[in-house]
């Protein structure tokens, strides 16, 4: 067998495979004599079927499938071998026919096309100045975190009216386009957080209401669609579409969220026992957990602009016509020209992205390997542990959890590319220039939702 490259521009290739008579003829003729062994044709014993007849019956469908093997496999080690890098896999070209009689075998030629990979060297040093962004941890945000706890360790109690931050119980009945009880409508009782209630106007309707006040609400503007809606009326998602806008809310009781006291109790239901012991202790391990949260988004903002930065400035050429026809050509759904180039720019920015990487883990001799990649995985599944509360266990179990969760190509590959984020972000933070800015939270909010920041 015997593979070609014919250049069609710097991006793009034709790979031309020759294979000859020798290369597979004796697989071929194996395979059809191992059909002629099992073969029960009438009118001959088994085993004994003239080898004319298997040909006739099975010959194109073996040549096919040991030619496709053979190519398969030459490609493969053809493209393993070389200098130069692919992008996707080789393609069969569509508009050039096979050269070969699958009636007369003899030599056959196979055209295939790949995209080459462009090449990228992005080199990062001290000379880089980027932004890093860090949120101002003042008064305000303490007291926003503080107050945030202390209700989540407080306890309901009974209020007279409701404010804005209640719970509201009560009772939900469909209406008619005319406002008056629809015969047969929906009729349940639920509960309802004034907090995400984003229709500011029936918010402001409902605050100071009370137990036997009665409120027109659109239920879908009191709850958070989807599943949440039905389960608020009491009905399956899917009958959701059948609904009046229009519900007649009784107020039967208003609950109001107390929040937990600032004393030892709470001291050590947040931090363990004994750890804080004063409300100034608290507030600065408040503080300093702030500060720990938010440097892990002020990071991604970091990488991100770094992304940006370097996607914009290597200026990278793709061969696109050559990746939109690899994507239909790999997905299990049938799909369509339309819908690749819908999203081709998303898919063409995270490939770039995904070269300036691998250049900059090449020329930084940077890698994961194995035993990061187990031991990442054993911290990722203690600290899952920890967050249901449950112990670790033996550094064997843990061992072999993590090799099951490594042995699904799926995670494995989520494992490996989390480990190179931090990687590749631990590498900016030690190399570039950082000019350090510190905004407030709101504004912090904004630039972390800036894909563009």
């Amino acid at each position: 067998m015997n593979i070609i490259k014919e250049n069609v521009d710097d991006l793009n290739a034709l790979l031309k495979v020759t294979v000859e008579k020798s290369d597979y003829q004796v697989k071929v003729d194996k395979a059809l004599s191992d059909y002629r062994k099992k073969a029960t044709t009438p009118g001959f014993r088994k085993g004994m079927v003239p080898m004319g007849i298997i040909k006739k019956q099975h010959g194109r469908t073996v040549l096919g499938d040991e030619l496709n093997r053979l190519v398969s496999e030459g490609l493969y080690k053809y493209v393993a071998e070389q200098e130069f890098e692919i992008l996707g896999n080789p393609l069969p070209k569509n508009d050039i026919e096979v050269q070969g009689d699958f009636d007369k075998p003899d030599t056959f030629v196979f055209t295939y096309e790949i995209g080459i990979s462009p090449k990228v060297d992005v080199k990062i040093t001290g000379k880089n100045n980027y932004e890093y962004t860090k949120v101002k941890v003042d008064k305000k945000l303490i007291d926003k975190q503080l107050e945030d706890l202390t209700r989540r360790y407080g306890k309901l109690i009974s209020g007279k009216e409701i404010g804005e931050k209640d719970m509201v119980l009560g009772q939900f009945v469909e209406l008619n386009e005319e406002g008056e009880i629809l015969e047969g409508g929906i009729m349940n009782s639920s509960t309802i957080s004034m907090e995400f209630i984003e229709d500011e106007q029936l918010k402001k309707e409902m605050i100071g209401k009370k137990a036997g006040d009665k409120v027109t609400v659109n239920p879908f503007s009191v709850s958070r669609g989807g599943k949440d809606t039905a389960s608020m009326l009491g009905i399956e998602e899917s009958e959701l579409g059948n609904i009046s806008e229009k519900f007649q809310l009784t107020i039967n009781e208003v609950k109001i969220m107390e929040p937990a006291e600032l004393n030892q109790e709470l001291f050590d239901k947040l931090f363990g026992e004994g750890e804080v012991t004063s409300e100034k202790q608290m507030i600065e391990k408040v503080k300093a957990d702030l500060v720990q949260m938010f440097e892990k988004d002020s990071e991604k903002i970091l990488t991100r602009r770094i992304s940006n930065d370097l996607i914009e400035k290597a200026d990278i050429q793709l061969p696109e016509g050559f990746l939109k026809r690899w994507i239909i050509a790999s997905q299990k759904e049938p799909t369509t020209m339309e819908q690749v180039d819908a999203d081709f720019g998303n898919y063409a920015r995270s490939l770039k992205w995904q070269l300036i990487q691998n250049s900059i883990f090449k020329n930084n001799d940077m890698k994961v390997d194995q035993e990061e990649a187990m031991n990442y995985t054993k911290s990722l599944l203690v600290n899952q542990y920890a967050q249901y509360g449950m112990p670790t266990p033996e550094d064997a179990e843990l061992t072999k959890s993590a090799q099951q969760v490594l042995s699904n190509q799926k995670e494995a590959q989520q494992i490996y590319d989390m480990l190179a984020e931090e990687k590749l972000t631990k590498f900016f933070k030690e190399t570039v220039k950082l000019d350090e800015k510190e905004v407030d939270y709101d504004e912090y909010v904004k630039i972390a939702q800036d894909s563009n920041a």
